[in-house]
């Protein structure tokens, strides 16, 4: 799955990329008898079906979404036949759940199953023309990132468990080796990632493959076998097979697809890139807005934030221009680390303060904890930026944050970034979501980003409301980048900005170094629209809490509002303002 996941968004849209088919021939789902079925019944049945064929063809993604499977040898067929297998599965679905209004199951628990389940199908059949199979090369949340993963969550413990363990295995080899089919056609095509992307997914390759091997993520899968036997075939098995396709493929990058890879960022570069930005901004943000609102949306909050920094600089530092307050912060020695030991410590008690106070605003908690750890190695300095990770059966929700070059660190970023993916950001929000009884289990499968994004934005500034932030940079930080994504994202890949355009704008908030900024760029010109779910969602929950504040005045009250919000997992952000205003209405 979208392995975002920083919570990534974008992992759960490259599921078609990363896990796009299974190992035989699938039968089609059968047509659902409409006329013969209550509404209800109908979505339950179709969430049902795509639940069972998500499982059939994409086994991997039960893992990351806390499901069981029967057995654990399959794996995904990233052929061209797999891919059109799946996309025949959805559009079958797709065409029995569009015979169900959403007025037919208002009220109901079916009503967020089909909202779900309906946005999922219309946004994933619209991303087709991008062909995202074809130009699967991503520092993020690419396959080589998945599948160390993965092997942490192979099922092992008794010969029958070693020997799918072993069947799986042995089919990633042929898997990789598709990857380089698939992107050798993709060139073919006219169909690319940008050079700087290419390069970043070598220099991960690369410090994956220096690792002792008992020091690689996929050694893994040898040291919790049982049996001698199985312990020495999968050792053989690594050593032989999967690092030697793992190596074939880097060497593939180096000495053929980085010569032909495109120069530049922009998707509008390949194929119908316009037309597969404008499906990816639908993608990630759940609403149908164009690249030009999404741009003018953004510099218009950007412009509403520079001048509240200004209101805190002169009153903080008598300082009053935007540049001079960030270049201020920027050199803050009370707000920078001396050691990696000291952003792990730091960052630690930011998530437990954040913990304790959660209560007097919520009504809901999670019953799953979350833990903070630092990148593995391999992974520092290549352009991963901190993300969360859902908790899993008997596993804690994993905040991952990156130690590299902690001088370069703050405090007060350091905050931002914490209750951002914690708490009251993304681990109270899925965390929740995964612990509501009511949710039908293949929501639990779908991601939506301008509401779970949009969620962890939000609770950037419900943050300072509740008196977590402890330094001014904080305060000032977070509000210094908001909204630049809604500008940047399409300034790229829409309105032909240049590179050092990007880094420029990136570095006029203040909260990057310079070797950030080009990660974000990189980031940003290998997901496009992902940027932009942020703030769109952000805007819209703050929005809709305005308009509750406004219409329910004194009895307006924070924790039933951050209930109604949260109280039907990650739904889209029309539905969300769809369930909002019946709520409100109801008070």
């Amino acid at each position: 799955m979208k392995f975002k996941l920083h919570f990534s968004s974008w992992y759960f849209l490259l599921l078609a990329v990363f896990l796009t088919g299974c190992d035989s021939e699938q039968e089609k789902v059968k047509t659902v008898p409409v006329s013969m079925l209550a509404a209800t019944e109908q979505v339950d049945q179709l969430a049902d079906q795509y639940l069972s064929e998500q499982l059939k063809h994409h086994p991997e993604s039960a893992y990351f979404s806390d499901m069981s499977l029967e057995r654990h040898d399959g794996l995904s067929d990233n052929t061209n036949t797999g891919l059109v297998a799946w996309q025949s599965v959805e559009d079958d679905l797709y065409r029995n759940l569009k015979q169900i209004t959403e007025g037919q199951v208002r009220g109901t628990r079916q009503w967020s199953t089909r909202g779900i389940l309906l946005e999922a199908l219309e946004s994933s059949i619209e991303s087709r023309v991008c062909r995202l199979d074809l130009w699967n090369v991503n520092q993020m949340y690419g396959w080589h990132l998945g599948f160390a993963r993965l092997a942490a969550m192979q099922p092992l413990g008794n010969p029958d468990l070693e020997q799918q363990a072993l069947d799986r295995w042995q089919r990633v080899t042929r898997y990789i080796d598709q990857e380089i089919i698939n992107l050798q056609r993709g060139l073919e095509l006219g169909y690319s990632a940008p050079k700087p992307v290419v390069e970043r997914v070598m220099q991960q390759l690369d410090g994956l493959l220096a690792l002792p091997f008992e020091q690689s993520p996929f050694y893994s899968l040898v040291k919790r076998g049982k049996s001698a036997d199985y312990q020495a075939g999968m050792t053989d098995l690594l050593k032989s097979q999967l690092l030697i396709a793992a190596e074939n493929y880097r060497n593939f990058l180096a000495n053929r697809y980085l010569l032909s890879a495109r120069e530049q960022l922009a998707v509008s570069a390949n194929p119908d890139g316009a037309y597969c930005y404008q499906a990816l901004l639908r993608a990630n943000t759940t609403l149908e807005r164009t690249p030009e609102q999404v741009f003018q949306l953004g510099v218009q909050t950007v412009s509403a934030h520079t001048e509240r920094v200004i209101d805190l600089g002169k009153e903080h530092f008598n300082i009053v221009d935007f540049s001079g307050i960030v270049a201020h912060v920027k050199i803050m020695r009370t707000d920078r680390f001396n050691s990696k030991e000291e952003v792990l410590a730091f960052s630690q008690q930011v998530v437990e303060r954040a913990r304790k106070e959660v209560p007097k605003w919520f009504e809901r908690l999670p019953r799953s904890p979350v833990e903070v750890k630092p990148f593995p190695e391999y992974q520092e300095g290549t352009g991963r930026s901190a993300h969360y990770e859902p908790p899993a059966e008997n596993k804690p929700g994993v905040y991952w944050i990156p130690l590299h070059q902690p001088e370069n660190q703050r405090r007060g970023q350091a905050e931002v970034t914490a209750v951002h993916e914690a708490y009251p950001g993304h681990h109270l929000q899925i965390a929740i979501a995964k612990e509501l009884k009511q949710a039908h289990p293949m929501t639990q499968m779908i991601f939506n980003a301008g509401f779970v994004e949009g969620w962890a934005r939000y609770a950037e500034e419900l943050a300072e409301e509740m008196g977590l932030y402890s330094t001014i940079s904080a305060q000032i930080s977070r509000r210094t980048w908001p909204a630049r994504g809604m500008v940047v994202d399409p300034g790229i890949h829409a309105f032909g900005w240049t590179r050092q355009q990007a880094v420029d704008y990136i570095n006029d908030s203040g909260i990057f170094t310079d070797e950030n900024a080009e990660a974000m760029v990189d980031r940003i010109a290998i997901l496009p629209g992902q940027l932009t779910a942020y703030d769109s969602g952000g805007l819209e929950i703050f929005a809709l809490r305005k308009l509750a504040e406004q219409q329910l005045g004194d009895r307006f009250e924070i924790r039933a509002f951050h209930n109604q919000v949260l109280e039907n997992g990650s739904i889209t952000l029309p539905m969300l303002r769809s369930h909002l205003e019946h709520w409100i209405e109801g008070q």
